[in-house]
């Protein structure tokens, strides 16, 4: 698996987010039971997170190609998502709840087109399908381990901290992001 240097290096930031956002997984139902026992409670807020990220993804799409480096709407996709997961913290009802996923949508749509274009501008050619395969298989391994891992710290530690995990290695992405020379990325 041959990876040239640029990808490498947003390969690795982006696992590391990629296994933040991981941890809490499945798990999200049952942090929403906690606030919530309706099951509908579940998919109205995922719901909300959805159609957030939806909306300003439209925006994102039509003034994102302005922005002259991208990489800083990758690490703003970083910091919101960072600041949801600690606002997760604090929420005690659903109206709390709704909000932190209304932001949460809003951080994704910052990151995810952001960080799609910058992998594009990297690709090899007559390579793609051969790096996409990588990209996918390192995202693979990374939402299987952080599933368990999300698991784990639960079970032992409880929500709050698997929170502040998840926050703190976003963090090292967006530093990571935010300190590479971006001839490289």
């Amino acid at each position: 698996m041959k990876i040239n240097g640029s990808l490498k290096v947003l390969f690795l930031l982006n696992s590391i987010f990629v296994f933040a956002s991981s941890l809490l997984g499945p798990l999200y139902a049952v942090y929403v039971n906690k606030i919530d026992s309706k099951i509908i409670s579940v998919s109205f807020s995922w719901a909300v997170f959805m159609f957030s990220s939806t909306l300003f993804t439209y925006f994102v799409g039509k003034f994102g190609d302005r922005v002259k480096e991208q990489e800083y709407l990758l690490a703003g996709g970083f910091l919101v998502r960072c600041l949801a997961w600690l606002g997760y913290i604090f929420v005690s009802d659903i109206t709390g709840l709704i909000l932190v996923q209304f932001v949460l949508g809003l951080g994704e749509s910052l990151g995810t087109p952001a960080w799609n274009a910058i992998f594009a501008k990297h690709l090899d050619n007559s390579k793609e399908v051969m790096e996409y395969s990588n990209w996918n298989i390192i995202n693979n391994l990374m939402v299987a381990a952080a599933t368990v891992a999300g698991g784990v710290v639960v079970t032992y530690l409880g929500f709050n901290i698997l929170f502040v995990i998840m926050s703190v290695l976003a963090l090292v992405s967006l530093i990571g992001v935010l300190i590479t020379p971006r001839k490289i990325l």
